[in-house]
């Protein structure tokens, strides 16, 4: 049985923390839930139908999205991408995003994603506790060249346990997690005055590049734009 998009749609507009949407081929979109309305600081659904992610977001993110759309419309597809969304209306914020063509007969003729808001850890889980000790060690240590052996001793687990209960406890996995604690350490210091290049090897990334490299693929613009961005005030800055 084939469930129309619109249905989806409607089924997701009760989601207040899953965006999700559905783009033609030009990149234009024909579905989104009304979470991503409310995100871009728009009231009703047909203000974002028929436009693009250049017209609706700043050009740098706009044309990171669009990238990342082109390479799906190719065949690829985005698994639970580690990803900080900055929309017009609110605070940058961590998701998850997965991506997909859309097919019909063996067509691609669009593009079928959804970015859900990265939640609270589960305290709950009986091994919480152990994860703690871990999650400590990263937030002292995240500017060093981390082992995920050592992590997993730490924990008193394998390195596939350890894997495992972070995507249970975290819904990330440990190398995400400690991107996510350089990305926003390096945000928090392109706030100040340091260069990028000294921002970059303070929060652990082996160089310039590999920093502007990974910050673009997070983020969705370079860390030059990002401190454009903070100085116009068009961001808030992350806590």
């Amino acid at each position: 049985m084939l469930v129309p998009a619109s249905e989806l749609e409607a089924l997701l507009d009760a989601l207040p923390d899953v965006v999700f949407f559905i783009k033609d081929t030009a990149g234009r979109y024909t579905h989104a839930n009304l979470t991503l309305v409310r995100r871009l600081g728009l009231k009703r659904r047909d203000e974002v139908i028929g436009r693009s992610v250049t017209e609706l977001f700043t050009a740098a993110l706009g044309s990171a999205y669009a990238r990342q759309d082109q390479r799906v419309l190719l065949g690829e597809t985005v698994e639970n991408q580690l990803e900080m969304h900055i929309f017009p209306n609110r605070a940058p914020g961590w998701c998850l995003t997965c991506k997909r063509p859309l097919r019909e007969r063996d067509e691609i003729r669009g593009v079928l994603g959804i970015s859900r808001d990265l939640g609270q850890p589960d305290g709950k889980h009986p091994i919480y506790l152990r994860l703690r000790r871990v999650l400590d060690h990263l937030n002292d240590h995240y500017a060093e060249n981390v082992r995920v052996q050592t992590l997993a001793g730490l924990a008193d687990v394998s390195v596939a346990q350890l894997e495992r209960y972070f995507r249970r406890v975290f819904q990330l996995t440990p190398q995400q997690l400690l991107t996510k604690l350089r990305i926003e350490a390096a945000m928090r210091l392109l706030a100040g005055n340091s260069s990028v290049a000294a921002i970059g090897q303070a929060c652990g990334f082996g160089d310039q590049s590999a920093f502007a490299r990974q910050f673009k693929a997070t983020v969705g613009m370079t860390p030059r734009d990002y401190r454009s961005m903070i100085s116009r005030g068009d961001v808030a800055q992350v806590d």
